[in-house]
């Protein structure tokens, strides 16, 4: 993305992890602000697939907790 099209915003971060976010970007010849987008990208992206993943269990029969245990005993996990 290109500094025309970014949207400017105003994030308060913790003292520690701005200087974290500082050193990083020096070490890594990056700015904080793509450092930010990339963490940003990965949580939301991370948020999605556990969304999706959720969605698609939706109608799987419950299972209680005894079924579960003697499922796990079954198979060898337990």
């Amino acid at each position: 993305m290109s500094t025309a099209d970014a949207v400017r915003s105003t994030v308060y971060l913790d003292p520690e992890l701005h200087q974290a976010l500082r050193v990083k970007a020096a070490h890594s010849r990056r700015s904080m602000s793509d450092i930010v987008n990339d963490a940003l990208r990965q949580a939301l992206r991370e948020d999605h697939e556990d969304l999706a993943a959720v969605r698609s269990r939706a109608r799987e029969k419950p299972l209680d907790y005894e079924a579960f245990l003697a499922k796990l005993k079954a198979d060898g996990t337990l």
